[in-house]
């Protein structure tokens, strides 16, 4: 038998050929396609879960302001000199003890602005006012006087009053006079030495708050005494006192600055306002 020799080799078809190049090409755009989107992916911030709403106050319980922080106290408030006292010279200059063996006018006509508005007047409106504060709070209330067109009375019975009324604290109002007219600001007076427990500390602790109040409203502190407070052994309201007790002079009258406060109504009724805080802050502390 006659070998016969193999055909030729025809070589590649050119058809595979083509269909090999375009399987070569879709794969690179695959995965150039793939290596752009993790790419994107990577770049782009991850969806985050949404934060947790913060956790709800939990409700505080606040202290509710007393409506009436000052029940129970009993003030009795001694508004000075009277409005008749002026036309009963022979009453009110009569001797009366001073509670240290002494004595003293019943009562004195008080002094007066340089425009003639009287310190009786003045006292009487801001006990008022005072007063009217000082009930708004819960406080019982007590003047020494019942209007401001009597006489008296004397020193001695303003100072017995809050005793004999069952108070807690005494209150003398005043504005003093001082001959020079440059002279202003306010300042409280306490009994000295002591005639018992009640003028020592609690009347100093007394003082001090109604001191402290006065600042507090804006009103000018007298620079004649150390603190605004003096002591006085003479006065016989502050010496017949057996409770706490302070005399406030709350002006200088014949200054013209302070004149112009304590003639209107304004005025006054800032220094009730500031009256009531300091018994209110001194009934806080004791």
């Amino acid at each position: 038998m006659t070998d016969v020799p193999p055909p030729p080799d025809p070589g590649p078809s050119p058809r595979r050929g083509r269909l090999g190049r375009a399987v070569l090409l879709l794969v690179t755009v695959v995965v150039v396609a793939a290596v752009a989107l993790g790419l994107y992916l990577g770049a782009r911030p991850l969806p985050q879960e949404p934060a947790p709403a913060p956790p709800s106050p939990s409700p505080t319980t606040s202290a509710t302001p007393r409506p009436d922080p000052l029940a129970g106290l009993h003030v009795v408030l001694d508004p000075g000199h009277n409005g008749r006292n002026a036309a009963a010279t022979a009453e009110v200059n009569a001797p009366t003890d001073d509670g240290r063996g002494g004595t003293k006018a019943c009562n004195t006509v008080g002094t007066a602005t340089l425009s003639g508005y009287p310190e009786h007047a003045f006292t009487w409106d801001v006990a008022v006012r005072t007063r009217a504060l000082l009930e708004v709070a819960g406080a019982t209330v007590t003047l020494t006087r019942e209007d401001d067109a009597g006489v008296g009375p004397c020193v001695d019975e303003r100072g017995r009053s809050a005793q004999e009324h069952d108070g807690d604290l005494l209150v003398s109002l005043h504005a003093d006079g001082s001959e020079d007219p440059q002279v202003r600001g306010y300042f409280a007076i306490v009994s000295e030495p002591p005639l018992n427990e009640a003028q020592g500390e609690p009347s100093r602790a007394l003082a001090l708050a109604m001191l402290k109040a006065l600042g507090a409203a804006g009103f000018t502190p007298s620079s004649s005494y150390a603190g605004a407070l003096s002591q006085r052994p003479d006065l016989g309201t502050l010496n017949w006192a057996e409770r706490p007790v302070v005399m406030l002079e709350l002006a200088q009258m014949h200054n013209a600055a302070e004149a112009a406060v304590l003639e209107t109504e304004e005025g006054r009724q800032r220094y009730a306002a500031a009256i009531a805080d300091g018994v209110g802050r001194w009934a806080e502390e004791r």
